[in-house]
């Protein structure tokens, strides 16, 4: 039995999640003009970043691991746009349609990506060379 790649591990899949959340964030107010990149940021991502957790939360209950591979992860992605957004809702912020748009994209990009990439590249490695 091999142990997983580095970026298979939950507590570092998490935090690339993270991490992609608030750039995410970050890009967005940057396309804006808006001040304040870092706190301005963590106050944009906050309700996305209760979603990611949420939808971490949600796989491992559910399905009784950790949402490292692409297929938990589209929980994850899901639950990021739907509790942000409803979130955002919530406390004034905007939703609108081309923002719900956008966002849903670029976090599938992210979200998704890292792991599709993740998931190309265990194949790979496993594939017999010459191949």
């Amino acid at each position: 039995m091999s142990r997983a790649p580095w970026w298979r591990r939950p507590p570092v899949a998490l935090a690339v999640d993270v991490l992609l959340v608030l750039l995410f964030a970050g890009i967005g107010r940057a396309s804006h003009d808006e001040s304040g990149p870092v706190v301005g940021a963590v106050l944009t991502a906050w309700p996305f970043l209760v979603g990611t957790g949420a939808g971490w939360l949600v796989v491992r209950a559910v399905r009784r691991v950790w949402p490292v591979e692409v297929a938990p992860g589209v929980t994850v992605w899901f639950s990021t746009v739907l509790v942000g957004m409803l979130l955002r809702h919530a406390v004034g912020s905007g939703t609108a349609l081309s923002f719900v748009v956008v966002a849903s994209v670029v976090l599938a990009l992210f979200l998704l990506g890292w792991r599709a990439l993740g998931a190309y590249a265990v194949r790979r490695a496993r594939a017999p060379h010459g191949t």
